[in-house]
Formats: structure tokens, C-alpha cells, sequence
């Protein structure tokens, strides 16, 4: 079978390999949890080329390893099946944004969409096209000299609409993580407001996850990367003690510049462990559940799911596991591992998104994910008490994001400066 050979600029493109495999209509089964059984291992080569590959394959689907899924919160509406894809599209809004990599709301009644552009600069969507003054610009500070590097993740506060606070994460002096905090007013923000809250000692350039998310319980939760090169090899994500390979929570509302949650499971900032570099997580605005796309090193993407109420600790595997495939060792008991996973066949970089919630009923419940170099687009629903896995779309472009707007439509961005909105045709 033909394979084609794209060079990648994503800033998000950690799975290890430059090389863009063909790709099937056939839709990658669901792998929740990997069998006991399995034992082979992947290789660490930073890179997959062409040759490795053959025709698509399929990935089976996997007996319970570790602890079942618990049911949706009831005040939660899903579809119990997948609407019919070609009755809708991925409508383009806008565009000539320089390499845009996220979305979203202020949640402040003002409908607007604040888009990130990576190399430092957050730009306002609003009635039909993009403001042409920036709403913050500190690309004074942002390094992104590294594919992955770059002004990453936004997130505004609860009470946004009164105190003008905002999170984002950036790589900086060093290439090192920065979380901070800016405050706002109208469509302009203070890039002199900045208050750091953690700066993360990067050793590798790449690996730099990017999330910046409040959850339902009001607290700040930052997705990590391992830390870079490939392979994890300070083995950070089963390290408790460091904050690569994570998922952070912190109390912005306490503390100076805050505080950590006294339920913390390990007494740090860490709430779960085990990831490689989480690009994109978000939390379903409906039941609270947790939804990460977490890029995979060589073969396999996957989604990593936790129910409302998680108390923490959870630990996805990396670098024991790559998705359902032992990596640094055996699937063991113990581990959450994913609710859904595709080779390289299908693609190279997972991009999570969002469970959808607008005013589209059909699609009530469906969590969206997609891959940046095919394009594709799957859903996955929670059906009859199992996950249901489901190819949706072939947009055709390069998908950095998605986002989700105040009355809870979906957009996505692309490498390719556009912003699209799913709709009905």
C-alpha cells in the first residue's frame, strides 16, 4: 500500500514518528483496557517510518483490566446511538490566524471565543470574524523555537466576568513550563498583570502537554507532558514526586499565588499520574466526568477517561503502557487504561476534545476526539453499559484543537489558520 510522507510543524506532534500512513474507512475498535495476556512490547525508536507499516490494522477490543466504568451521572442526557455524519459539517468561520492551538469561552455572557496563537498571542472571535487588536500579546516571553513550544493552554476564571482573571500556560525563558495568571478587561488584557504561579523546569523541548482547565470543583487542573525526547527517560510519569506526566490541580482562590487541595492524593499538586503528553482535556459540562487525550510515543493515541467524583491518584500507565501495549513492562492490575486507542495506521497525534452539549440533540453525550494528520474525526458514547467507538468525519485538515462555546457548540482549529464550527447542513 502507498504510504505518504509529510513533514509536521505541529506544535503538538509528540508520538514519536514524522511519517503520515494512509488510512482506512474502517473505524478503529475500542480498546478499554488491555488483556492480562498481552506481553509484546513497543519499540522506543523516536520515529516510524513508512516501511514499518502495512496495510491498517484494526485494534481488538480488550477485556477489563483495570476497575469497570462507572455509569454516567444521571442528570446527564446521551444519546444512546451515533446520528447519521454526513447530515452535518465542520462549517469554516475564520481565518488568517498564524497557527492557532486553542479555543475557548470566558463563560461571561459575551459570546465571544478567544483563540490562541501559538507563538504568543490570544486573539477575539466575535459576531463572524477575528478582532484584529490582540486580546493579550506576550510574544516578549513565549519561546517557541520548539515544534512543541509556545503559548499552550487558556483557561478563564469561574468569576471571570467580575475579577478579570485568566490561566495560561506558555514555555518560556529556557523552555521552561510557565502557569500564570492575567487580568482583563473589556477586549483587552494587561500582559504586565502577570502573576506566576509555577514555572516547571523543562528538561527537553518537546513533551510540554499545554491544558489549562477548571473543573466543576473550582479548582485549576494542568496537563503535563513527561518531560520530552522519547521513551520517558527519567521515567517521570510514574514518579509522584515531579510534576511531568500529569495532571495538576491547584486552588487559585487560595494561597499566594495559591494553594494545594488538602484531598490531594500524594500531598503535591499531582491529582492523577501516568501520562506522556496530554494535548487537550476537558471536563463534560453536564456530568463532570474527565476526558484527556493523551499522545502516544511510537504506535498507539489514546483517551483516558475518569467518572465525576474520582478522588485521584489515578495512574494512566505511561511509561509502563503506550495506550493498551506494554511499553517499559506487562499490563498489570492497577492501571486506568484507555476508553478508546488507534494506531499509526490511522494517524500520528490524538487531539482530545469535548463530550458535546448544545442544541443539537443527536449528538447529546458524544465525546469528539480527532487526529492531526489524517483529519479524521471519531466519537465514542457510553451504550448499553459499554463504550461505543465511531469514525465521524474526514475534515481534511490539520486539527491542533477543539473548543466549546457558551451554549456548548463545538469548534476545531487548524494548523492551517482556520476555525470551524460543527453544524447541521
Amino acid at each position: 500500500m502507498k504510504r505518504l510522507v509529510l513533514l509536521l510543524t505541529l506544535p503538538i506532534l509528540a508520538c514519536g514518528g514524522l511519517a503520515r500512513p494512509s488510512f482506512s474507512t474502517d473505524t478503529p475498535l475500542l480498546a478499554s483496557t488491555a488483556p492480562a495476556s498481552v506481553t509484546a512490547s513497543v519499540s522506543s525508536s523516536a520515529t516510524v517510518s513508512a516501511a514499518e507499516t502495512n496495510s491498517p490494522t484494526v485494534p481488538p477490543i480488550a477485556s477489563p483490566l483495570a476497575t469497570e466504568i462507572p455509569p454516567a451521572t444521571e442528570a446527564a442526557v446521551n444519546t444512546s446511538a451515533f446520528p447519521i455524519p454526513f447530515l452535518y459539517e465542520w462549517r469554516y468561520i475564520a481565518g488568517g490566524l498564524n497557527r492557532p492551538v486553542d479555543i475557548q469561552s470566558a463563560y461571561d455572557g459575551s459570546g465571544r471565543l478567544f483563540v490562541i496563537e501559538k507563538f504568543g498571542k490570544i486573539r477575539i472571535y466575535e459576531n463572524g470574524k477575528i478582532l484584529d487588536t490582540p486580546f493579550l500579546d506576550i510574544t516578549d516571553r513565549v519561546n517557541d523555537s520548539g515544534n512543541e513550544m509556545g503559548l499552550l493552554g487558556l483557561a478563564f476564571h469561574p468569576d471571570y466576568e467580575h475579577n478579570g482573571f485568566f490561566y495560561v500556560n506558555y514555555t518560556g525563558t529556557g523552555g521552561n513550563t510557565f502557569i500564570s495568571r492575567f487580568q482583563a478587561s473589556g477586549d483587552i488584557a494587561d500582559p504586565n498583570s502577570e502573576t506566576i504561579l509555577l514555572k516547571i523546569d523543562q528538561p527537553f523541548a518537546n513533551h510540554n502537554g499545554g491544558a489549562v482547565v477548571f473543573g466543576p470543583d473550582g479548582y485549576l487542573y494542568l496537563g503535563l507532558g513527561d518531560g520530552g525526547l522519547a521513551g520517558d527517560p527519567f521515567k517521570n510519569g510514574q514518579n509522584k514526586n515531579v510534576l511531568l506526566g500529569k495532571i495538576l490541580r491547584i486552588d487559585v482562590n487560595r494561597g499566594n499565588p495559591y494553594d494545594i487541595p488538602s484531598d490531594n492524593p500524594f500531598g503535591n499538586e499531582v491529582w492523577d499520574y501516568g501520562l506522556r503528553n496530554p494535548w487537550r482535556l476537558s471536563f463534560d459540562r453536564a456530568s463532570g466526568d474527565l476526558w484527556i487525550g493523551d499522545v502516544g510515543q511510537g504506535k498507539w493515541e489514546e483517551i483516558d477517561y475518569l467518572a465525576a467524583g474520582s478522588t485521584g491518584g489515578a495512574n494512566f500507565g505511561w511509561s509502563i503502557m503506550e495506550g493498551n501495549h506494554g511499553y517499559d513492562g506487562d499490563p498489570q492490575p492497577g492501571l486506568m487504561l484507555p476508553v478508546a486507542e488507534y494506531s499509526h495506521d490511522f494517524g500520528c497525534s490524538v487531539t482530545g476534545g469535548y463530550v458535546y452539549r448544545g442544541a443539537m440533540p443527536a449528538w447529546d453525550g458524544v465525546y469528539f476526539y480527532g487526529d492531526y494528520c489524517t483529519g479524521l474525526i471519531w466519537g465514542l458514547i457510553r451504550s448499553n453499559g459499554s463504550w461505543q467507538n465511531q469514525q465521524l468525519f474526514q475534515t481534511g485538515v490539520t486539527i491542533t484543537s477543539f473548543g466549546e462555546d457558551e451554549a456548548g457548540e463545538l469548534y476545531l482549529a487548524s494548523d492551517n489558520g482556520n476555525i470551524y464550527m460543527l453544524i447541521k447542513k
